[in-house]
This record gives structure tokens, C-alpha cells and sequence, in this order.
């Protein structure tokens, strides 16, 4: 165990943080309030080194990533702990029933938890700069991601409402080449008023090159009837459409800039090709899969406590004669979601994921059950070659299978489809 000169909890908000410091050496208790401002976390911290000579001090605070723990990270001598809000609120509500709440008292309850439970509780070990930029970039891809799939549902209805066909001409509205349509062309009049040479021209400027499409496409603009032509409709749906055409290129623009960078720092990255070497990873889910486990090898000691870390293990419960298995509530939702929506992939690029899938509905499980079920399995094998550095072997794997006498190998040969 690290000795530390200080034990402090912080009991953090948006513009200032209840602190709590117990001091080893005298056994005394302080506390006070920290503005938060980058000149104020300075001053604070520079402080502690001073006082304390540098010594390590440990710091229990309610979050994993924000403002505060990434101004805390540049502090050697500090050494981190977070807690789960529901870690404290559970803690909390023990002794107080009634559930009141006061940010003062939570940082003293923060302390307690930290000086009495410390054996139970992990120090953040942040991992190397490289890493922690994949994390980062890897999320915020995924959320313009989602930010697109919002615009692009946005789009659907309102073109249902006003201009139909374009659902119809195009396969993926979510593509550069129906932003500019839709900029260019926002109504069916405006389109059909078009030569079909200027068409043609800017079909083929967009990479739109096949003639069969392009006659069809042009044939079928011709021919359009209008839904509506209601003003007050037209009106205000151009200009709603242009709107959203406009925030779906930049979200595009945004995701291939992300994609591009994540690939520029997976090619310098040292696991990127274990993770690389997954069937169906690609270059998605291998970048997302070589963030979420990282470079720390220490930072499970089994396999079992990475399940239940991400997520994807369930959680038994049991009640007098009563036992149950419930979904696991509390867990890094984007670590989870990475493993699970890889799992889903395989299915279409690894045969024995597939026949396990399949077996797995055979007994009655829903496809989200099946899934994360799948998902077990590849978090041992992803798991496995991550700890001993040993790109996956779908030969290998299905070797072991063997020698251990699988069922799933019994189920393959007799559903081999």
C-alpha cells in the first residue's frame, strides 16, 4: 500500500469544489472551498506539493474524466481516485435515510470512503498520451456519428413530408453528393426546371459515374409528380432542408477528419495490430478495441474482471430462495457498446461466431442476449492475445475448440449453414 502524507476528497461541481483534507502526520481534518479556475487549481496544487515536500497525497473525487481530473492529471505527487456517483449515494443515503444532500458533507463522506476503503478502491493509472488521444478521438467519432444518424433521421421525415422521390433516387441520404443535391435543388420544381446535361454533369462530379443509374435517376426526375404544392409548406421546408443538408456535410466532413486521424495514430500504435487482425474489425472497431484494453497489462488481473468492468458480464442476485440475472447498470456505457456492436459485426466474418450466435437463439435468447453473449466470448479471446501479444488465429482458436471438446464444434458440423 502507497503511504501517502494526505488524504483529500473533492467534491467537485461547475464553478467550485468542496474540499476535504486529512492530514496524516497530525490526524487533523480541514476543510474549505476550491474556485474553479485554472490560476485557483494551480495555486492549490503548488501549495500541497509545497506543504507536504512532494510527497504522494491521495484524491478521491466523483468522476473519471471531466475539467477537473484532467487539471489534477498534471500532478505527479497526486495520486487519484474515482468514485462512482452511485458509490457515494449509496454511501451517503447509509447514513442519512432521508437522502438529504449538501456538498460539504459529501466531500467528508468522500474522505471516509477513500481512508477506510482505499484496499478496495483502484488508483487511476492514466495510460500513455497515444492511447489516451485514440480513447478520446474514438468517442468523439461515435458521437458525430450519432449526430449524423439524428440529422439524417430529421431529413427522412421532413422530406416525406414535401419531397419523396429523393428517398427514392438516392440509396443514403447521409452522402456529400445529397447535401449538395438538396442545396442546389431543394424542391421538385427546381429540379425538373434542370437540363438533363447539367444533371448528368453534376451526378458525375459526385462520383456518380454509372449510365444506367444516371438515365434511370434522370428519367425519373423528369416524371415526377409534386406531393404538395402548398406555399406555406414548400416555403418552410426548403429552407428547414437546407439547414439540415448544410449540418450533414459538416458532421461528414467532421467524421472523415476524425477518420483520418484515428488511422494516422493507429498505424504509431504498438497493439493496433492485434486488434487489427479480428475478423470484421476493421479499421473502426480495431481503433476502438485497441482504446478500450489500452497498453497498461496490469490493469486487470483476469479476464473476469474486465467482463464485469465493461459491462457485458451480468450480475446475479440472490434473495433468500430467490436467485435472478439482471443487465449490469453501472459500467463505461462506450466500453460496452464497442464490445457489443463488434460482436454483432463478427457474426458476418467469423463462421464459429456465427454458429455460436445461431445456437444461442436455437435455445430461445433474444438477439441482444445472443450478442452479448457473443460478446463474452470475445473478450476472453480479445483478452487472451492482448496479455500475450499474439495477433488472433481463427485456425488457432478453432484448434482449441477442438482439444477442449467444445459443443460448439458438435453444433457447426450439424449446422454447417
Amino acid at each position: 500500500m502507497e503511504q501517502f502524507a494526505a488524504f483529500v476528497a473533492i467534491d467537485w461541481s461547475d464553478a467550485k469544489h468542496d474540499v476535504c483534507l486529512l492530514d496524516v502526520a497530525t490526524g487533523k481534518t480541514e476543510s474549505g472551498i476550491l474556485t474553479h479556475t485554472p490560476e485557483a487549481l494551480e495555486a492549490w496544487a503548488t501549495a500541497l506539493r509545497t506543504r507536504f515536500a512532494g510527497q504522494p497525497i491521495a484524491v478521491c473525487l466523483e468522476q473519471s474524466r471531466g475539467p477537473l481530473i484532467y487539471a489534477l492529471l498534471q500532478y505527479d505527487f497526486l495520486v487519484l481516485y474515482p468514485i462512482n456517483p452511485a458509490t457515494l449515494a449509496q454511501y451517503r443515503e447509509a447514513f442519512s435515510p432521508s437522502r438529504a444532500k449538501d456538498d460539504p458533507q459529501d466531500a467528508d463522506y468522500l474522505l471516509e470512503l477513500l481512508f477506510h476503503h482505499r484496499d478496495r478502491l483502484k488508483p487511476w493509472r492514466p495510460d500513455n498520451a497515444k492511447t489516451r488521444t485514440l480513447q478520446y478521438l474514438v468517442e468523439h467519432r461515435r458521437r458525430l456519428v450519432n449526430d449524423r444518424t439524428r440529422i439524417s433521421n430529421r431529413m427522412t421525415a421532413l422530406l416525406k413530408a414535401y419531397f419523396p422521390q429523393v428517398l427514392q433516387w438516392f440509396d443514403d441520404i447521409r452522402t456529400t453528393l445529397v447535401c449538395e443535391f438538396l442545396l442546389h435543388w431543394p424542391t421538385l420544381e427546381a429540379v425538373q426546371k434542370v437540363r438533363p446535361a447539367t444533371l448528368e454533369k453534376f451526378f458525375r462530379e459526385h462520383n456518380s459515374v454509372r449510365k444506367e443509374t444516371l438515365a434511370h435517376r434522370i428519367a425519373a426526375i423528369k416524371a415526377a409528380v409534386p406531393l404538395t404544392t402548398d406555399p406555406a409548406v414548400l416555403h418552410s421546408s426548403v429552407l428547414m432542408i437546407k439547414a439540415l443538408a448544410t449540418q450533414m456535410q459538416t458532421t461528414l466532413e467532421a467524421i472523415r477528419a476524425f477518420d483520418s486521424e484515428i488511422e494516422q495514430l493507429c498505424r504509431m500504435h504498438e497493439d493496433y495490430p492485434l486488434f487489427a487482425s479480428l475478423p470484421g474489425a476493421g479499421p473502426v472497431y480495431a481503433a476502438r478495441l485497441t482504446a478500450a484494453l489500452g497498453t497498461d497489462r496490469n490493469r486487470w488481473t483476469t479476464v473476469e474482471e474486465l467482463l464485469c468492468f465493461s459491462g457485458v458480464a451480468p450480475v446475479l442476485e440472490r434473495s433468500g430462495k430467490s436467485t435472478w440475472i439482471r443487465w449490469r447498470y453501472f459500467c463505461p456505457k462506450f466500453l460496452r457498446q464497442s464490445f457489443h456492436e463488434y460482436a454483432g459485426e463478427s457474426i458476418n466474418h467469423a463462421f464459429w461466431a456465427k454458429a455460436y450466435y445461431m445456437s444461442q437463439r436455437a435455445r430461445g435468447k433474444s438477439h441482444q442476449a445472443a450478442v452479448r453473449a457473443l460478446a463474452c466470448k470475445w473478450i476472453r479471446i480479445i483478452y487472451k492475445c492482448w496479455q500475450t501479444r499474439t495477433p488472433y488465429s481463427e485456425v488457432r482458436y478453432l484448434e482449441s475448440l477442438r482439444k477442449k471438446g467444445s459443443p460448439l464444434l458438435a453444433y457447426m458440423a450439424h449446422n454447417p449453414s
